[in-house]
C-alpha cells in the first residue's frame, strides 16, 4: 500500500468516527516518521503532546471574537485546549509575566512595538519557526518588518491586527464640526467639565497631551506643557476608565460626552446603534498589534495555533467581530465587505496613514514618565 492510500483511508475512518483524533494524529505521524515523511498533518502530531496553551488579552469583545472564530476551531481541529486569560493594561500583564515562571504564560495579544521591544529587552522572547506558519506570507510587510528590527530579523510574534485611539464624543451633545475645529483638545474643554473620560494609561495621556500642546507625540520638546496638559484634563474629567468594557459603558450611558477610545471599541458602539462620533486628529495614536510568544512556551504547538489564527478565513472573521482590521495584506487577501468601513482600515496595505510610537523613544523615557503621570493621576 502507498503512502498517499495509507493516509486517504486513515482520513476516511477518522471522518466516519471510527477513529479519536489524538489516534488519527498519532498514526499519522508515527506513519510518517517511519517511512520518512513530513506528512501534512505531522506537527498536528508532535503538538498532541502538548494538552493546552495559554492565551492572555484584552477581554470584551477582542477576546470573545477570538474564542468563536479562532481558538474553538483550533481546539476542535488539534485537540489543543486554549485557555484564555485577560488583562486590563500591558504593564499590569508585564509584572505578572515576569513574576511567573517558565511556561506558565504562553501567547500574549500585546500592543505596539513598543511593548515587543520591552519583552525582548528583558530576556522574554522567542524564536518562530517560520516554517510551521505559512499564512505569514499573507501580513502587510510593514507589520512584520518593524518587529524583526528589533530581534535582529527574527521574530518572536506575528502581527495580528491594528487599529487607532482616536476620539469618541456623543453627537447628541458634541458635533462634527466642533470637534473638526477643536481636535484633541476638546478633552480639556471647561465647558464639558465632568463628562469627559480618558484611557488611565501614561502613554496615551502624554501623547494626546502632546496634540494639545502642538507637539511632535514622538519628540515632545517641553514637558512641563504636557504635563500640564495632563493635569487639565484630569482635573475636567469624570474618571480615567480602564479597560474596553468600561469605555464602552461610560459613553453608552452617557456619563461622559467625549473621550479618546479604541477605533474597534467604537465601531462596536455604532453598530448597536448609539450616535457615537469617531476621529482620527492629525498625529493620532496608530498602533499595531501582535500574538507574542512568551520565553518558556511549547512552540510547536505556539506556532500551530498562530499559524491557524493567520489563516485568511480565521483572521478575517476574527477581524469582524473585534472590529479591527487584520494585519493581512489588502492586496494579497480578499478582506470582504465589513473590514474596509473599519475605523482605521488602510486599503493600501503601506499605512502611511498611521502614527506609530516610536518604541526607542518611549521605553526610553519610560521610568520617568510613569512615575510621574502615576503621581499627577493621585493628585499630585
Amino acid at each position: 500500500m502507498d503512502n498517499t492510500t495509507r493516509y486517504e483511508r486513515l482520513r476516511e475512518r477518522y471522518m466516519n468516527g471510527d477513529l479519536e483524533r489524538r489516534s488519527f494524529l498519532g498514526l499519522l505521524g508515527a506513519a510518517g516518521l517511519a517511512y520518512g515523511v513530513q506528512t501534512p498533518f505531522a506537527k498536528f502530531a508532535h503538538a498532541a503532546n502538548v494538552s493546552e496553551v495559554r492565551f492572555d488579552g484584552w477581554g470584551g469583545v477582542v477576546s470573545e471574537a477570538l474564542r468563536e472564530n479562532a481558538f474553538e476551531p483550533f481546539e476542535k481541529e488539534t485537540g489543543i485546549e486554549v485557555v484564555d486569560g485577560t488583562f486590563g493594561g500591558g504593564d499590569e500583564y508585564l509584572s505578572r509575566v515576569k513574576a511567573s515562571q517558565p511556561g506558565e504564560y504562553n501567547i500574549a495579544h500585546l500592543s505596539g512595538v513598543f511593548d515587543y521591544a520591552r519583552y525582548h529587552n528583558l530576556g522574554l522572547t522567542t524564536t518562530l519557526n517560520e516554517d510551521n506558519i505559512p499564512n505569514l506570507q499573507y501580513v502587510i510587510p510593514k507589520l512584520v518588518d518593524v518587529f524583526r528590527n528589533v530581534t535582529d530579523g527574527k521574530l518572536s510574534c506575528v502581527p495580528y491586527d491594528y487599529g487607532t485611539t482616536g476620539l469618541a464624543y456623543n453627537r447628541k451633545h458634541v458635533s462634527d464640526e466642533e470637534m473638526k475645529e477643536k481636535g484633541a483638545r476638546i478633552l480639556i474643554d471647561e465647558n464639558l467639565e465632568g463628562k469627559i473620560g480618558g484611557w488611565g494609561d501614561w502613554r496615551t495621556r502624554i501623547w494626546y497631551a502632546a496634540l494639545q500642546t502642538g507637539q511632535d507625540p514622538n519628540n515632545a520638546t517641553d514637558m512641563e506643557a504636557i504635563w500640564d496638559a495632563i493635569r487639565t484634563h484630569r482635573d475636567l474629567a469624570l474618571k480615567y476608565w480602564g479597560s474596553g468594557a468600561e469605555l464602552m459603558s461610560l459613553l453608552a450611558e452617557e456619563e461622559i460626552y467625549v473621550t479618546e477610545g479604541w477605533s474597534g471599541r467604537i465601531y462596536a458602539l455604532q453598530e448597536q446603534g448609539h450616535d457615537i462620533g469617531y476621529m482620527d486628529p492629525p498625529n493620532g495614536y496608530g498602533w499595531q498589534e501582535c500574538m507574542f510568544v512568551i520565553k518558556g512556551s511549547p512552540m510547536e504547538a505556539c506556532e500551530e495555533l498562530l499559524n491557524f489564527m493567520l489563516e485568511p478565513q480565521t483572521a478575517i472573521a476574527v477581524a469582524e467581530g473585534q472590529n479591527y482590521p487584520p494585519a493581512l495584506d489588502p492586496n494579497k487577501v480578499d478582506l470582504g465587505d465589513k473590514i474596509p468601513k473599519l475605523p482605521a482600515f488602510d486599503p493600501t496595505g503601506k499605512l502611511d496613514g498611521l502614527t506609530f510610537a516610536d518604541p526607542a523613544y518611549w521605553n526610553g523615557n519610560e521610568g520617568e514618565w510613569s512615575k510621574k503621570f502615576g503621581r499627577i493621576q493621585k493628585g499630585y
